[in-house]
């Protein structure tokens, strides 16, 4: 892709795309609705000539946005009309669509917030099988599937310097400014970070998880993460549960770590009283079902609740292992009737899934945030969950029971809840809407891009002092590793001048806008 733009001299399009790739087509007022997000990424075209398709008008000349007079370069590097300066992202994470998650949805749903705020935003995943290259989705959110395969858990296989000759064409084409990069689990996101770094880019980092301090596998992913964090402008962490676990695993000092929480779509999760069943109660989980998930517990409450209630009834969203457990649980207790399994759910559907519960149960056993039951209040659940991490942060005391992750004490913070179930969800849902916004989670990333943007750059030497700290070894071998990446860097400077690269246009968002309301 980069190849060709480089022997092509550049042309008066707006687009740069393949054959397969994806672009907007949106049917729907609400643009920022996560269904978008699903329905748009799996919508092609076959010519950068086709903008938009309307199932009942042919809107495919791009010259209907040209009349706009919308200049697609306009977008970083200006002050809107508060004075605020904007910036030009790039996203990095290994989790994206078509994979699905918390961090996948923060990462959408942050993009698109960031985009109406005037900043240009781009993400970089690793391909998903047969999607690679570039797609566009809501807003023009343009989203770069290179090549690279996931190795473990949709983590793409560790190459270090491989990626590093695409990753900096594509930053210079796209003429970003800060690299944000997303979850300690990603290996792209590592990589990102090591080689922004020694481009001279400023660089955030997004922590959604909680690791340990004993197992073998915590010990090892601390050791990466204080590697890459040591020369690291921000971090974010999605609590203060969070903040403290990362604070301590990558030694970190504290002011460089803000706490910005999650949100949710709450136009999306809406309450639904009348999908509920008056003579049941309904409780309801979605989540994965594996071990970190409490799933165990679950398996131990739900024949002695069923026995209590006569009229609870279960409902189960989720895959995993722990699903051939669940079925056995159901087969030995005879509670075909009362334990429903979905399997899979897809997002878009999850809404229509929670508004048939009462009680939203969660028995995670570890969780930095835990998305699930915010969502679950905006749609008016009321909810039970396991007392861990940063749990107990996101929801106030009248809106959810916490309980020790044992089966005991979750079984008898449930009951009490059936017990004492109180139906307001109207009111929940629009107290969880006056908490969680991702237009304010934007505003408050874009203060930390403020801040690291006006940061001094990093002298290499300054960064060679920064990994010595990481240990005797390990210190020593950091320093070789990014003493190398400088050297290969200083090559592609030589071998690719950046000026030889073109710079990639920018989607007219502001003209598609107009273009949008002119058709409906």
């Amino acid at each position: 892709m980069d190849q060709q733009h480089q022997n092509q001299p550049q042309q008066n399009t707006l687009f740069e795309i393949n054959n397969s790739n994806n672009i907007v087509n949106n049917n729907n007022n609400n643009t920022n609705n996560y269904n978008d997000y699903i329905d748009l990424a799996n919508n092609t075209i076959d010519s950068t000539d086709n903008i938009y398709n309307n199932n009942n008008n042919n809107y495919n000349n791009i010259n209907n946005i040209n009349h706009y007079n919308i200049n697609g370069n306009n977008i970083g590097n200006f002050n809107n009309n508060n004075g605020e300066r904007k910036y030009r992202i790039a996203m990095v994470s290994d989790f994206f669509y078509p994979n699905m998650g918390g961090v996948e949805e923060h990462l959408y749903q942050l993009s698109q917030c960031l985009i109406k705020r005037g900043n240009k935003v781009i993400i970089i995943t690793h391909s998903y099988g047969d999607r690679f290259g570039i797609r566009y989705v809501t807003n023009g959110l343009k989203v770069y599937y290179i090549p690279q395969a996931p190795f473990y858990n949709q983590s793409s296989f560790p190459t270090l310097y491989f990626t590093f000759p695409l990753f900096r064409k594509i930053l210079i084409r796209e003429r970003i400014e800060i690299v944000h990069c997303h979850q300690a689990f990603s290996t792209l996101a590592h990589e990102s970070i090591l080689h922004a770094r020694t481009m001279g880019y400023s660089t955030c980092f997004t922590d959604h998880s909680l690791f340990g301090f004993a197992d073998a596998s915590s010990i090892h992913m601390n050791k990466l993460l204080k590697f890459t964090l040591s020369d690291i402008s921000h971090v974010i962490c999605v609590s203060n549960t969070s903040k403290e676990n990362t604070v301590l695993r990558a030694q970190l000092d504290p002011h460089l770590v803000s706490v910005i929480p999650n949100a949710v779509d709450t136009t999306q999760f809406t309450p639904d009283p009348s999908k509920r069943d008056p003579n049941k109660i309904t409780i309801v989980i979605m989540s994965r079902l594996v071990y970190r998930k409490g799933i165990d517990l679950i398996i131990d409450i739900i024949p002695n609740i069923c026995k209590r209630f006569p009229n609870a009834y279960f409902v189960i969203g989720g895959d995993g292992p722990k699903r051939v457990s669940l079925e056995e649980m159901r087969e030995k207790h005879q509670l075909h009737d009362r334990v429903e399994l979905l399997g899979s759910v897809k997002h878009s559907n999850v809404r229509n899934v929670l508004v048939r519960g009462d009680i939203f149960l969660n028995s995670s056993l570890t969780e930095a945030f835990c998305i699930a039951i915010v969502e679950a209040a905006s749609c008016g659940l009321y909810v039970v969950s396991t007392k861990v991490g940063g749990v107990p942060e996101v929801l106030p005391p009248h809106m959810i029971s916490l309980a020790q992750p044992k089966s005991d004490d979750l079984e008898e913070k449930l009951t009490d809840a059936i017990i004492n179930l109180k139906s307001t969800p109207l009111e929940t849902h629009e107290e969880v809407r006056s908490m969680y916004d991702w237009n304010d989670v934007a505003r408050r990333t874009e203060t930390v891009y403020d801040i690291i943007s006006k940061a001094p750059k990093v002298p290499f030497i300054e960064r060679l002092r920064r990994f010595v700290g990481c240990g005797l070894w390990a210190g020593k071998l950091n320093c070789m590793v990014v003493a190398l990446d400088n050297l290969i860097y200083r090559c592609l400077e030589y071998y690719s001048p950046k000026e030889d690269i073109d710079e990639a246009f920018d989607f007219p968002i502001e003209g598609y806008a107009k273009f949008k309301q002119q058709i409906k």
